[in-house]
Protein backbone atom coordinates (compact mmCIF):
# COMPACT_ATOMS: atom_id res chain seq x y z
CA UNK A 1 0.00 0.00 0.00
CA UNK A 2 1.15 3.76 -0.15
CA UNK A 3 1.38 5.38 3.27
CA UNK A 4 2.62 8.71 4.48
CA UNK A 5 4.43 8.89 7.32
CA UNK A 6 4.18 12.37 9.15
CA UNK A 7 6.51 12.52 12.15
CA UNK A 8 10.27 11.07 11.72
CA UNK A 9 10.69 10.75 15.60
CA UNK A 10 12.67 8.04 17.21
CA UNK A 11 9.17 5.64 16.29
CA UNK A 12 8.55 7.28 13.29
CA UNK A 13 11.47 6.94 11.82
CA UNK A 14 11.50 3.26 12.51
CA UNK A 15 8.16 2.69 11.61
CA UNK A 16 8.81 4.24 7.98
CA UNK A 17 11.63 1.92 7.41
CA UNK A 18 9.82 -1.11 8.47
CA UNK A 19 6.68 -0.02 5.82
CA UNK A 20 9.51 0.34 3.06
CA UNK A 21 11.36 -3.12 3.93
CA UNK A 22 7.48 -4.81 3.79
CA UNK A 23 6.74 -3.42 0.57
CA UNK A 24 4.84 -0.41 1.01
CA UNK A 25 5.57 2.97 -0.61
CA UNK A 26 5.95 5.76 1.67
CA UNK A 27 5.60 9.20 1.47
CA UNK A 28 7.63 10.81 4.42
CA UNK A 29 7.63 14.18 6.05
CA UNK A 30 9.23 15.68 9.07
CA UNK A 31 9.17 19.35 10.17
CA UNK A 32 12.51 19.39 9.62
CA UNK A 33 13.91 17.87 6.22
CA UNK A 34 16.62 16.58 7.21
CA UNK A 35 15.17 13.29 8.52
CA UNK A 36 12.98 13.48 5.06
CA UNK A 37 16.51 13.44 3.19
CA UNK A 38 17.59 10.65 6.04
CA UNK A 39 14.49 8.21 5.15
CA UNK A 40 14.58 8.99 1.36
CA UNK A 41 18.04 7.67 0.96
CA UNK A 42 16.41 3.95 1.99
CA UNK A 43 13.50 4.64 -0.24
CA UNK A 44 10.71 6.94 0.83
CA UNK A 45 9.80 9.67 -1.21
CA UNK A 46 10.73 12.57 0.08
CA UNK A 47 7.74 15.20 1.28
CA UNK A 48 8.85 18.79 2.49
CA UNK A 49 5.14 20.30 3.47
CA UNK A 50 1.88 18.51 4.07
CA UNK A 51 0.68 20.03 1.23
CA UNK A 52 2.98 18.18 -0.78
CA UNK A 53 2.37 14.96 1.04
CA UNK A 54 -1.29 15.14 -0.53
CA UNK A 55 -0.11 15.96 -3.61
CA UNK A 56 2.20 12.54 -3.28
CA UNK A 57 -0.36 10.44 -2.43
CA UNK A 58 -3.01 8.62 -4.51
CA UNK A 59 -6.58 8.56 -3.31
CA UNK A 60 -7.76 7.52 -1.11
CA UNK A 61 -4.74 8.82 0.90
CA UNK A 62 -3.58 6.82 3.97
CA UNK A 63 -1.34 9.11 5.95
CA UNK A 64 0.25 8.30 9.48
CA UNK A 65 0.80 11.18 12.03
CA UNK A 66 3.55 10.27 14.49
CA UNK A 67 3.60 13.15 16.87
CA UNK A 68 3.61 14.41 19.85
CA UNK A 69 -0.04 14.37 21.71
CA UNK A 70 -1.53 17.54 22.22
CA UNK A 71 -1.30 20.80 19.77
CA UNK A 72 0.66 19.40 17.31
CA UNK A 73 -1.87 16.69 16.11
CA UNK A 74 -4.68 19.21 16.32
CA UNK A 75 -2.84 21.38 14.09
CA UNK A 76 -1.81 18.77 11.78
CA UNK A 77 -5.45 17.24 11.60
CA UNK A 78 -7.23 20.55 10.93
CA UNK A 79 -4.34 21.38 7.69
CA UNK A 80 -5.15 17.65 6.62
CA UNK A 81 -8.81 18.37 7.09
CA UNK A 82 -8.58 21.01 4.08
CA UNK A 83 -6.40 19.32 2.14
CA UNK A 84 -7.64 15.60 2.16
CA UNK A 85 -10.85 14.04 0.36
CA UNK A 86 -13.40 12.60 1.05
CA UNK A 87 -12.55 8.26 1.73
CA UNK A 88 -9.41 9.38 2.76
CA UNK A 89 -7.32 8.31 6.17
CA UNK A 90 -5.77 9.50 8.71
CA UNK A 91 -4.37 7.34 11.32
CA UNK A 92 -3.34 9.12 14.67
CA UNK A 93 -0.19 6.53 16.12
CA UNK A 94 0.73 8.71 18.52
CA UNK A 95 0.02 8.58 22.50
CA UNK A 96 -2.91 10.49 22.12
CA UNK A 97 -5.65 10.89 25.06
CA UNK A 98 -8.55 8.75 23.67
CA UNK A 99 -11.23 11.62 23.96
CA UNK A 100 -9.12 13.76 21.78
CA UNK A 101 -9.74 10.54 19.49
CA UNK A 102 -13.42 11.30 19.58
CA UNK A 103 -13.53 14.91 19.53
CA UNK A 104 -10.77 14.20 16.09
CA UNK A 105 -12.89 11.91 14.53
CA UNK A 106 -16.38 14.05 14.60
CA UNK A 107 -14.02 17.07 13.13
CA UNK A 108 -12.66 14.74 10.05
CA UNK A 109 -16.57 13.45 9.49
CA UNK A 110 -17.66 16.65 8.46
CA UNK A 111 -15.39 15.88 5.29
CA UNK A 112 -16.17 12.12 5.10
CA UNK A 113 -12.55 11.64 6.30
CA UNK A 114 -12.12 8.49 8.58
CA UNK A 115 -9.65 8.87 11.48
CA UNK A 116 -8.22 5.47 13.03
CA UNK A 117 -6.35 5.81 16.80
CA UNK A 118 -3.44 3.35 16.50
CA UNK A 119 -2.12 2.66 20.28
CA UNK A 120 1.68 1.62 19.38
CA UNK A 121 4.14 -0.29 21.70
CA UNK A 122 7.74 -1.41 21.01
CA UNK A 123 9.69 1.71 21.63
CA UNK A 124 13.25 1.43 19.57
CA UNK A 125 12.81 -2.23 19.24
CA UNK A 126 9.93 -2.31 17.07
CA UNK A 127 12.30 -2.16 13.84
CA UNK A 128 13.66 -5.27 14.45
CA UNK A 129 11.16 -7.09 15.93
CA UNK A 130 7.45 -5.41 15.44
CA UNK A 131 5.40 -3.30 16.98
CA UNK A 132 2.44 -4.07 19.24
CA UNK A 133 -0.79 -2.19 17.53
CA UNK A 134 -4.02 -1.53 19.61
CA UNK A 135 -6.35 0.10 16.90
CA UNK A 136 -9.53 2.25 17.25
CA UNK A 137 -11.53 2.20 14.76
CA UNK A 138 -14.69 0.83 11.87
CA UNK A 139 -14.23 -2.55 10.90
CA UNK A 140 -14.47 -1.99 7.50
CA UNK A 141 -11.76 0.52 7.75
CA UNK A 142 -9.70 -1.68 9.98
CA UNK A 143 -9.70 -4.52 7.19
CA UNK A 144 -9.26 -2.28 4.39
CA UNK A 145 -5.88 -0.62 6.36
CA UNK A 146 -4.90 -4.50 7.89
CA UNK A 147 -1.83 -4.69 5.33
CA UNK A 148 0.12 -1.83 6.70
CA UNK A 149 -0.92 -3.09 10.46
CA UNK A 150 0.52 -6.55 9.47
CA UNK A 151 3.47 -5.12 8.02
CA UNK A 152 4.30 -2.87 10.98
CA UNK A 153 3.00 -5.44 13.92
CA UNK A 154 4.87 -9.24 14.95
CA UNK A 155 2.81 -11.88 14.71
CA UNK A 156 -0.58 -11.31 16.66
CA UNK A 157 0.71 -8.16 16.98
CA UNK A 158 -2.94 -6.33 16.15
CA UNK A 159 -5.99 -6.23 17.27
CA UNK A 160 -8.86 -3.74 16.32
CA UNK A 161 -10.24 -3.28 19.70
CA UNK A 162 -13.60 -1.08 19.09
CA UNK A 163 -14.66 2.38 17.98
CA UNK A 164 -12.79 5.25 17.87
CA UNK A 165 -10.40 5.81 20.80
CA UNK A 166 -10.48 2.34 21.60
CA UNK A 167 -6.99 1.41 20.23
CA UNK A 168 -5.37 4.75 22.34
CA UNK A 169 -8.00 3.79 25.85
CA UNK A 170 -6.08 0.08 25.46
CA UNK A 171 -2.70 1.69 24.89
CA UNK A 172 -3.01 4.26 27.95
CA UNK A 173 -4.04 1.29 30.68
CA UNK A 174 -1.33 -0.54 28.62
CA UNK A 175 0.95 2.25 29.47
CA UNK A 176 -0.83 2.69 33.51
CA UNK A 177 0.57 -1.09 34.03
CA UNK A 178 3.86 -0.38 32.52
CA UNK A 179 4.20 2.36 35.27
CA UNK A 180 3.24 -0.21 38.19
CA UNK A 181 5.33 -3.27 36.73
CA UNK A 182 9.00 -1.11 36.29
CA UNK A 183 8.39 0.82 39.67
CA UNK A 184 8.17 -2.82 41.56
CA UNK A 185 11.12 -3.74 39.62
CA UNK A 186 12.92 -0.58 40.96
CA UNK A 187 12.04 -1.32 44.22
CA UNK A 188 12.61 -4.48 44.53
CA UNK A 189 16.48 -4.06 43.28
CA UNK A 190 16.33 -1.08 45.50
CA UNK A 191 16.29 -4.02 48.35
CA UNK A 192 18.47 -5.90 46.79
CA UNK A 193 20.91 -3.11 47.14
CA UNK A 194 20.45 -2.06 50.99
CA UNK A 195 20.88 -5.72 51.96
CA UNK A 196 23.46 -7.35 53.49
CA UNK A 197 24.15 -9.24 50.48
CA UNK A 198 25.03 -6.47 48.41
CA UNK A 199 28.50 -6.60 47.30
CA UNK A 200 28.02 -10.06 46.86
CA UNK A 201 24.77 -9.66 44.37
CA UNK A 202 25.31 -9.17 40.81
CA UNK A 203 22.28 -7.26 39.39
CA UNK A 204 22.54 -8.14 35.70
CA UNK A 205 22.97 -12.07 36.94
CA UNK A 206 20.17 -11.96 39.23
CA UNK A 207 17.89 -9.81 36.40
CA UNK A 208 18.86 -12.69 34.32
CA UNK A 209 18.29 -15.52 36.77
CA UNK A 210 14.40 -14.28 37.06
CA UNK A 211 13.91 -14.70 33.15
CA UNK A 212 14.44 -18.56 33.38
CA UNK A 213 11.23 -20.11 34.47
CA UNK A 214 10.30 -17.23 37.14
CA UNK A 215 6.95 -15.93 37.96
CA UNK A 216 8.54 -12.28 37.56
CA UNK A 217 9.93 -12.65 34.18
CA UNK A 218 9.60 -9.97 31.57
CA UNK A 219 11.00 -8.55 28.85
CA UNK A 220 11.78 -5.36 31.39
CA UNK A 221 14.09 -8.23 33.14
CA UNK A 222 15.90 -8.60 29.68
CA UNK A 223 16.30 -4.75 29.49
CA UNK A 224 17.05 -4.63 33.67
CA UNK A 225 20.31 -7.33 32.47
CA UNK A 226 20.81 -5.06 29.74
CA UNK A 227 21.17 -1.66 31.50
CA UNK A 228 22.97 -3.15 34.97
CA UNK A 229 25.69 -4.74 32.46
CA UNK A 230 26.32 -1.48 30.86
CA UNK A 231 26.91 -0.07 34.91
CA UNK A 232 25.62 -2.21 37.76
CA UNK A 233 25.05 0.78 39.94
CA UNK A 234 23.34 2.80 37.14
CA UNK A 235 25.81 6.05 38.06
CA UNK A 236 25.74 7.21 34.84
CA UNK A 237 22.02 9.03 35.46
CA UNK A 238 19.95 10.16 38.08
CA UNK A 239 16.75 8.64 39.41
CA UNK A 240 14.64 11.16 37.39
CA UNK A 241 11.28 9.88 35.68
CA UNK A 242 9.25 11.60 33.80
CA UNK A 243 5.77 11.66 33.42
CA UNK A 244 4.80 11.70 29.93
CA UNK A 245 1.11 11.51 30.50
CA UNK A 246 -0.41 8.37 29.92
CA UNK A 247 -0.44 7.26 33.72
CA UNK A 248 -2.16 10.51 34.82
CA UNK A 249 -4.84 9.69 31.98
CA UNK A 250 -5.40 5.54 33.56
CA UNK A 251 -5.47 6.95 36.88
CA UNK A 252 -8.23 9.77 35.71
CA UNK A 253 -10.10 7.24 34.28
CA UNK A 254 -10.06 4.71 37.16
CA UNK A 255 -11.31 7.56 39.59
CA UNK A 256 -14.00 8.53 36.76
CA UNK A 257 -15.42 4.99 37.14
CA UNK A 258 -14.80 4.18 40.73
CA UNK A 259 -12.22 1.66 39.89
CA UNK A 260 -9.42 1.03 42.70
CA UNK A 261 -5.92 1.40 41.08
CA UNK A 262 -3.36 2.10 44.26
CA UNK A 263 -0.39 0.63 42.33
CA UNK A 264 -1.01 2.79 39.32
CA UNK A 265 -1.52 6.02 41.68
CA UNK A 266 1.42 5.22 43.98
CA UNK A 267 3.95 4.58 40.75
CA UNK A 268 2.67 8.15 39.27
CA UNK A 269 3.42 9.59 42.82
CA UNK A 270 6.66 8.34 42.58
CA UNK A 271 7.63 9.64 39.61
CA UNK A 272 6.26 13.16 40.89
CA UNK A 273 8.36 12.65 43.84
CA UNK A 274 11.69 11.05 41.65
CA UNK A 275 12.03 14.70 39.67
CA UNK A 276 13.13 16.20 43.38
CA UNK A 277 15.01 12.93 44.74
CA UNK A 278 17.40 10.31 43.46
CA UNK A 279 16.68 6.96 44.63
CA UNK A 280 18.18 3.77 42.96
CA UNK A 281 14.39 2.65 42.55
CA UNK A 282 14.20 5.58 40.08
CA UNK A 283 17.51 4.93 38.77
CA UNK A 284 16.41 1.58 37.67
CA UNK A 285 12.97 3.14 35.86
CA UNK A 286 14.87 5.87 34.40
CA UNK A 287 16.94 3.45 32.79
CA UNK A 288 14.34 1.13 31.61
CA UNK A 289 12.54 3.83 30.12
CA UNK A 290 16.07 4.75 28.08
CA UNK A 291 16.65 0.77 27.14
CA UNK A 292 13.24 0.45 25.44
CA UNK A 293 12.15 3.34 24.37
CA UNK A 294 15.16 5.68 23.82
CA UNK A 295 13.78 8.19 26.21
CA UNK A 296 16.03 10.76 27.26
CA UNK A 297 17.66 10.21 31.04
CA UNK A 298 19.02 12.65 33.07
CA UNK A 299 23.04 11.94 33.12
CA UNK A 300 25.11 12.69 36.71
CA UNK A 301 27.96 14.77 36.24
CA UNK A 302 30.88 12.15 36.13
CA UNK A 303 34.15 13.65 35.82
Amino acid sequence: MQIAMIGLGRMGMNMAKRLLRGGHQVVAYNRTPGKTDQIATEGAVGAYSLSEVVDKLTPPRVTWLMLPAGPAVDDHILQLKDMLSPGDFVIDGGNTYYKDDIRRAELLAEKEIKLVDAGVSGGIWGLKIGYCLMIGGDKETYRYLEPIFKTLAPEQGYLNCGAIGAGHFVKMVHNGIEYGMMQAYGEGFDILKASPYSESLNYADIAHLWNQGSVVRSWLLELAEAAFSKDERLSDIKGYVEDSGEGRWTLQQAIETGVSAPVIALSLMRRFSSQVEDSFSDKLVAALRREFGGHSAVETNKP
